[in-house]
């Protein structure tokens, strides 16, 4: 993994955690390098992915077969009503692109 730079706006959202020594700048060039790959966007993937987007995990994969069922919405938070009845991995990956443009998110 190679460390990449903090842009100016990056280093503007992720303040918080450039402040903490258990972070740091290095410690968040770390995350944006990092890649990580979610299997399932449902009611443990969904808060999962919104923690690594808004975290700025660099580049995030989704894999889920399943569609976004009006059920899934109280307790799978990344998914709105516009995505009934399609992917939850496309879903997902909208949400996460809303949250942070910072993040690579693929679906697979």
């Amino acid at each position: 993994m190679s460390i990449e730079e903090l842009s100016g706006k990056e280093r503007s959202r992720y303040a918080r955690h450039l402040m903490l020594p258990e972070v740091g700048q290095v410690g968040q060039e770390r995350l944006k390098a990092a890649s990580v790959l979610c299997v399932g966007a449902g009611g443990l993937g969904s808060p999962l992915l919104l923690y690594l987007a808004a975290a700025g995990v660099g580049r995030i994969g989704i894999v889920d077969g399943d569609v976004v069922e009006l059920s899934n919405l109280q307790r799978q938070v990344i998914h709105g009503m516009d995505w009934l009845g399609q992917s939850k991995g496309r879903s997902a990956a909208h949400r996460l692109q809303e949250l942070n443009p910072h993040c690579q998110v693929e679906v697979h």
